[in-house]
């Protein structure tokens, strides 16, 4: 794909970027570049290589997910300035 002065210069309108006449020249070619990687990526034979999230492979440890410190509401709710039914109690906000 070709990149010139003026495809630079709607790139930058899109994405709001402020650039002079001479970043524009000199931005050109390095998209130019981006764009030829991009091309020579695109003809790599990928269709044997497993998907992969990492380079090594990693196991989360993981852990039962269990209430270890349960059964205190009475107790936080001692330190609130209101609680009704087991919940705390706060002013109404909305009428």
């Amino acid at each position: 794909m070709a990149v010139d002065i003026t495809t630079v210069r709607k790139i930058a309108s899109l994405a709001r970027i402020a650039i002079t006449e001479e970043e524009a020249a000199r931005i050109a070619p390095e998209l130019e570049n981006i764009m030829g990687w991009i091309e020579q990526l695109g003809e790599v034979d990928t269709k044997d290589v497993e998907p992969m999230t990492a380079v090594i492979a990693n196991t989360l440890r993981l852990r039962d997910d269990v209430v270890t410190d349960g059964d205190v509401r009475d107790a936080v709710l001692a330190n609130a300035p209101q609680a009704e039914h087991g919940f705390f109690t706060v002013p109404k906000v909305i009428e």
